[in-house]
């Protein structure tokens, strides 16, 4: 009888038992020693078969990494689960590939096991064929659709440390299988430009590991080949080392002679020390990479040459260096202090090393100076004419369109403009002011002081002279919001997902309703991600409560206003401005004869939200303004136009009394009436007829 596993959801038990554990610990040791005979007789006296080792080792994987095919079979047979985890979230699958037993992968594959499955550090079997050098159990899995460019993923936690994002062919190249990294590229079609989370290559993978002595001529073959595959030769590690300064550390001339022959590589280039490829070499006392490189026009009038070679006692090495004309230069630098109080370490390691100029821009394309990350690349510090700037590098035949768009912002007050450009090498470096957060950033932080109105005045503005310039943007994430040193903030599409709107209502209504979105998400602090915020997120005792609540409402449901009218709603007023408004409007249609009407619009979604205002205000204060000293008395009603008349006649005809019961006028009554501004508000507005005495104008400009 064929055996028939578990079902993936099937929860995988131990006993809890002294006698349980014992027996499971048994059970493993002797699965590991291929004894079917104790393995027998342990199940017998009733071991579980899914119980748990040292580690969270089930019988299973520990079957499996015995490569034994009966004890499995036997194992599946009593009710052993496929689907089960080691701590560290390995599976009998992902213990199959190590092996690198291609039956027992089909048979548990037979059992339904997720092919790209993995395991805590991001780990699936097809990465573990690749990593142990297993070809035949990475063919197989091939075969039967492994993902070959799948990235390790990792936790968030892992992820801030930039930690996972690798592929199989990286693994393959660092562990320096070179047959594999052959078939994972020629016929598996494996990209050899992927990058990892700390930004390396599979070219950087393999020379990392060149340089011990077992694994240097594999790094070799496998160097040349990726480089002969178009792999991209400038990409760096974590330190900034090229995959040239790590051929020459590897002491390879024939690995950096393959290098130079690519057109594209930057010679010059160095690593977070400011190290060359030419300095290391001098350093290494390596005549022969050195000549290779002087010949190729690598610079020696940086980095203390000389001095290196004169410490080494290297005198082959200084006839050459003189040769090329090296001189001892000292290089003393002015103390500077940057601007920038959140980039400020980066950028003076920046003003201090090293870099080659690109016409007047000095910037480090490596993983610690890299200030944001987009799907077309990463966004990097950089000094143009002493300028502290946000570079971003682009080789794509869209970057003279993309400058052009940035021109295009140059006149706007909250879109991100151009500062400068250079060409170099087949790429476009685009300088932009550099900011100090993004908008989630800046929420995240626990000292967070920011002004939400104010924020979302320019947020607004930013949407309007983007939409002005006849683009939708298509990404209102916080993340696209950038902000300065002074609190500016900053719209810009560095994920190029903007659109032409030509006449698309659609596109425009896409962005409205992001922005009630984005609202939402700075009025609660980014407390939640974006796209889980809602309305229940908002304090209900804040003073703008109603009007936020207005504001998304009028965004998703495409107001009329559009976003124009909406940047003059009133959550924007301040509340001497809401009060004006409030006193303004009796004052307007106080001689109209059926003053009722005014707030009963045929389209009124609200009826008045204090049908007894009288019971509410102070008592005090009521019979003071029923009573007036002077003038005739009069019987205020419950209506919302005697509560505006109230409202006009007490900012009017002052009371002393009264301006000691409860202080400022203004404060009292929109504490007391929340939602009379929106109410009058929206009353007046959605009235055809009476709309005429809404002036939507913020009342305090």
């Amino acid at each position: 009888m064929e055996p028939t596993g578990c079902s993936q959801q099937e929860a995988c038990t131990s006993s809890s038992t002294e006698t349980a554990e014992d027996l499971a610990f048994k059970l493993n040791a002797a699965l590991r020693d291929n004894n079917k005979k104790d393995v027998l007789e342990l199940l017998e006296k009733g071991a579980d078969v899914n119980s748990k080792a040292e580690s969270g080792w089930t019988p299973l994987q520990s079957a499996v990494q015995a490569d034994d095919e009966d004890l499995i079979w036997l194992l599946l047979e009593k009710g052993a689960c496929p689907h089960a985890r080691k701590d560290n979230g390995g599976t009998a699958f992902t213990e199959a590939a190590i092996v690198g037993n291609v039956n027992i992968l089909e048979l548990l594959l037979d059992r339904g096991v997720d092919i790209n499955d993995h395991d805590d550090n991001g780990f699936t079997a097809f990465m573990e064929a690749a990593w142990y050098g297993n070809q035949e159990a990475l063919k197989f899995l091939y075969s039967k659709g492994a993902n070959v460019n799948l990235r390790r993923v990792v936790s968030e936690e892992k992820l801030k440390l930039h930690k996972g994002g690798g592929t199989a062919l990286m693994d393959a190249c660092k562990k320096g299988h070179f047959s594999v990294v052959k078939t994972l590229v020629q016929e598996m079609r494996a990209d050899v430009n992927i990058c990892d989370n700390k930004g390396r290559n599979a070219l950087i993978h393999a020379l990392k590991e060149g340089c011990a002595k077992e694994t240097y001529d594999s790094a070799v073959s496998i160097g040349r080949f990726l480089v002969d595959c178009g792999v991209d030769v400038n990409s760096k590690d974590e330190c900034g080392k090229t995959a040239l300064i790590l051929a020459v550390e590897m002491r390879s001339p024939d690995l950096v002679k393959a290098l130079l022959e690519k057109g594209e590589i930057d010679i010059d280039d160095a690593d977070e020390e400011g190290n060359t490829a030419l300095m290391v070499a001098v350093e290494q006392n390596d005549c022969n990479i050195a000549k290779l490189l002087c010949e190729k026009g690598a610079r020696t009038d940086v980095g203390n040459l000389i001095a290196v070679a004169n410490r080494n006692r290297a005198h082959n090495m200084l006839r050459l260096l003189r040769q090329y004309n090296a001189r001892f230069v000292p290089e003393t630098l002015k103390d500077w202090e940057p601007k920038s109080k959140r980039w400020r370490d980066q950028l003076k390691k920046l003003y201090k090393i090293y870099r080659p100029m690109i016409g007047k821009l000095k910037t480090f394309q490596y993983i610690q100076q890299r200030i944001q990350d987009t799907s077309q690349g990463g966004i990097y510090l950089g000094l143009h004419g002493g300028t502290e700037v946000a570079v971003r590098i682009s080789r794509s035949t869209e970057s003279d369109k993309e400058k052009a768009f940035f021109e295009q912002c140059g006149n706007c007050e909250h879109l991100l403009k151009l500062f400068q450009f250079e060409k170099a090498g087949g790429y476009m470096y685009l300088c932009f002011p550099l900011w100090e957060k993004n908008l989630e950033e800046h929420l995240q932080e626990p000292e967070n002081q920011m002004d939400y109105k104010d924020a979302l005045r320019m947020i607004f503005q930013a949407v309007r002279e983007l939409h002005s310039l006849g683009f939708a943007h298509r990404d209102l994430h916080p993340r696209n919001f950038f902000i300065d040193l002074g609190g500016k903030i900053y719209l810009a599409d560095f994920d190029n997902k903007r659109k032409l709107i030509e006449g698309k209502k659609e596109l425009l209504n896409s962005d409205l309703e992001a922005l009630s979105r984005l609202v939402l998400y700075v009025l609660t602090g980014g407390r939640k991600p974006l796209q889980q915020v809602s309305t229940k997120d908002l304090a209900t005792d804040s003073s703008d409560y109603k009007e936020a609540l207005d504001l998304v409402s009028s965004l998703v449901s495409h107001d009329e206003r559009g976003l124009e009218g909406l940047s003059k709603h009133p959550y924007f007023w301040s509340k001497q401005a809401r009060f004006k408004f409030l006193k303004s409007i009796w004052n307007k249609i106080k001689d109209l004869s059926n003053r009722k009407a005014l707030f009963q619009a045929p389209n009124a979604t609200e009826s008045f939200p204090y049908p007894l205002w009288t019971k509410k205000i102070d008592t005090c204060v009521l019979n003071i303004m029923e009573n007036p000293r002077e003038g005739r008395h009069f019987k205020y009603s419950n209506d919302v136009t005697d509560l505006l008349r109230l409202i006009r006649n007490l900012d009017e005809h002052p009371d002393v009394r009264i301006s000691k019961k409860i202080g400022d006028y203004a404060e009292y009554f929109l504490k007391l009436f929340p939602a009379l501004t929106i109410y009058v508000h929206n009353s007046l507005r959605q009235n055809p007829e009476y709309s005429h005495f809404e002036d939507i104008q913020d009342p305090s400009l």
